[in-house]
């Protein structure tokens, strides 16, 4: 091969890779024309891609625009199986435990995507996808690996002013520092439906030794969680220690 199929040949991966970090923090989607906007390539060069990506499974469009696809999602899982795999028992103990939907995320710029989950069993539940990108700031899981950074790190990540999502989104970054600093001295976090309404959440940090900052968190509509939070907390605790015993 010469080196000008190379040079071609690198050049389109590397605009490909612009177009999946573009979208990487879009769940919604993005149309044609604000990829191009974004990622400063030619309108045809992105759509080109883009139906090249479909193809693969590697993006889908949909009424909102082009987002990432489901062949993404599974090569996420298959990067962290080792974890996923030594994860799960304890997530189906957890998710029986407290008939809850368990997640487990991994910690991705400002968000925490999904990477496993155990689906709780009841009528109403809280269900994402396995893949979904979540904001940090606002979700359980999110703010247990926010915990982690230094306040300054917080910071550069969110731009100094957090995404607002309900009424009950912590709207300023001094107010989201004061509850990560809560965060890290009681060791869990909480999300009384700032993701949105309806949703609450419990999370926590789980050391792995494996590299990547995961975290596992349960989803609970908020009618039940005040009713369940000793509960919830206690077997998430005792989710957490199994976890690491096997990881770290």
């Amino acid at each position: 091969m010469s080196n000008d199929a190379d040079s071609s040949g690198s050049q389109v991966i590397a605009r490909a890779a612009t177009i999946l970090r573009a979208l990487e923090l879009q769940p919604k989607g993005m149309t044609i024309s604000s990829l191009s906007r974004e990622t400063g390539l030619p309108r045809t060069t992105v759509h080109r891609l883009v139906t090249s990506l479909e193809s693969q499974q590697l993006l889908i469009s949909g009424s909102t625009g082009v987002r990432l696809g489901p062949a993404l999602a599974r090569l996420a899982a298959s990067a962290h199986t080792d974890v996923i795999a030594l994860a799960q028992p304890s997530m189906e103990t957890l998710g029986r435990r407290t008939r809850e939907t368990v997640d487990l995320c991994v910690y991705r710029g400002s968000h925490a995507v999904s990477v496993s989950q155990f689906v709780s069993d009841q009528e109403l539940r809280v269900v994402s996808a396995v893949g979904t990108a979540f904001p940090c700031h606002c979700t359980a899981h999110g703010k247990a690996i926010l915990a982690m950074l230094a306040d300054e790190k917080i910071a550069d990540l969110l731009g100094g002013q957090p995404d607002v999502r309900t009424d009950n989104t912590l709207r300023t970054l001094p107010l989201l520092l004061d509850d990560i600093r809560q965060t890290r001295a009681r060791r869990y976090a909480i999300d009384r439906e700032e993701h949105a309404r309806g949703v609450c959440g419990m999370g926590v940090y789980l050391n792995t030794g494996a590299g990547e900052h995961y975290a596992i968190s349960v989803a609970v509509p908020a009618l039940r969680f005040e009713e369940k939070f000793y509960h919830l907390l206690s077997s998430l605790m005792q989710c957490k220690a199994e976890i690491e015993a096997l990881t770290s």
